[in-house]
């Protein structure tokens, strides 16, 4: 495939997705919109809400997006007995979900869309994430602390949280943090031409 030198744009104000894109050593610019809707028909099956979301996010920038510019948008879901779990409304609401997610497992899917002025590539990636019992004392001090209101399934396994209540994960633990780098590394060289560590 012939080589190209997109100019990458992240359209998130996520640290983590910040901190996982800069790991692949390539350059990229934050670009975000103010008030991107983020619902979802209700009759989507749960399992294709993630990419939805990522796709529906890219559609806001296209006519914005320059020839040159290569598009990462991204969206994570946290899955529990069919309900998802996005990001908490409140203090009282994160430790709702967390006494949910206590001594269960979960899923935790993130939506990727990569888009030019010319393809869009979409794929999603699961993780299975299996918490210990959390104490009542536990996650009031995670969510008083930690304030995981910007999070999925009021959580960032990168956190207190992830050192005392993670007990096992299937799948990318980049994924549960939200973003699928080593995916999105392999799609801008495959589909797009990105040219990465050459």
């Amino acid at each position: 495939m012939k080589q190209v030198n997109y100019h990458i744009i992240l359209a998130s104000n996520s640290p983590r997705r910040k901190e996982l894109l800069s790991g692949l050593d390539i350059e990229y610019e934050v670009r975000t919109l103010p008030d991107i809707d983020e619902s979802y028909p209700e009759t989507l099956p749960q399992d294709e809400v993630a990419e939805f979301l990522a796709r529906k996010k890219a559609t806001a920038y296209l006519s914005v997006l320059k020839d040159n510019e290569l598009l990462i948008t991204a969206d994570t879901i946290v899955l529990l007995n069919d309900k998802i779990y996005g990001k908490p409304m409140d203090n009282a609401d994160a430790k709702r979900m967390l006494r949910d997610l206590s001594g269960q497992t979960h899923r935790v899917i993130t939506g990727v869309c990569l888009t030019s002025t010319q393809k869009k590539v979409v794929f999603s990636d699961t993780a299975h994430v299996t918490f210990s019992d959390l104490s009542d004392e536990e996650i009031e001090y995670y969510v008083e602390k930690y304030r995981p209101m910007d999070k999925a399934g009021a959580y960032g396994v990168q956190e207190w949280i992830g050192y005392v209540a993670v007990k096992h994960i299937e799948g990318s633990y980049f994924n549960v943090m939200g973003l699928p780098i080593h995916r999105v590394y392999e799609e801008i060289v495959a589909s797009f031409g990105v040219r990465v560590a050459r």
